[in-house]
């Protein structure tokens, strides 16, 4: 335990430099604070190429925005974007509609798949 306790003590003055004696970790976060959900998964289960649920936390960290689209964008694959249509039910769901069997078709997405997304703000899901 006291060898950890070390460890920490000091890289903390390593990054704070001479005459620094307070850590420099972050204060544990408030309860307060929003949930920001920027990443997400989905897993699918039924037909790959009919409209696809997101996450109604995510959903909710839209915060009302309606979406009329959003852009997908492969990881690491350029500047590519795929315009997919989206979907509000009335009850706070989200769903990839009209583009989404596109985008399935184009980069192999099947039966059994997880689909990971990062949001990059601007209606940009990578």
């Amino acid at each position: 335990m006291a060898s950890t306790s070390r460890t920490r003590t000091g890289r903390g003055r390593g990054r704070e430099g001479p005459g620094g004696g307070s850590s420099s970790l972050p204060p544990p976060p408030s309860s307060t604070l929003p949930l920001i959900i920027e990443e997400f998964f989905i897993v699918i289960y039924e037909d790959p190429l009919v409209k696809k649920a997101l996450p109604k936390k995510f959903a909710d960290y839209l915060d009302g925005q309606e979406l009329a689209k959003v852009y997908l964008r492969e990881a690491d694959c350029g500047p590519r974007l795929w315009t997919v249509e989206v979907l509000f039910d009335g009850q706070g769901r989200m769903y990839l509609d009209k583009g989404w069997e596109n985008f399935a078709i184009a980069h192999g997405v099947d039966f059994g798949c997880y689909v990971h997304f990062k949001y990059e703000g601007d209606d940009v899901l990578t």
